[in-house]
């Protein structure tokens, strides 16, 4: 490599502090890992969307937002679909 690149040898967090994005990128990975639990949890059970969606009151375009974690996904609605699930959702500040 000719140039220096000022990124090389940092971490992906220390890039992303760098970049202004740590949290941004931090909240959406965890909640991407909670939703595929969702999605697990369903499969599992042999739950579908539709009846995901009938048990939540919503819609089955809902519960795909909600499982791609598209748009503004909150802790309620996350907290509420485990709990359909029988299962608990438990966040911990460290």
């Amino acid at each position: 490599m000719s140039g220096k690149d000022q990124h090389w040898g940092s971490t992906l967090d220390e890039f992303l502090q760098e970049e202004g994005i740590y949290e941004a990128a931090k909240a959406a990975a965890v909640t991407r890992v909670i939703t595929w639990q969702i999605a697990e949890e369903m499969r599992k059970q042999g739950i579908t969307k539709t009846q995901m969606a009938e048990r939540m009151h919503t819609s089955r375009a809902q519960i795909d937002r909600i499982l791609k974690a598209k748009g503004n996904v909150t802790i309620e609605t996350l907290q509420r679909a485990a709990a359909l699930l029988g299962r608990e959702l438990r966040l911990e500040l460290v």
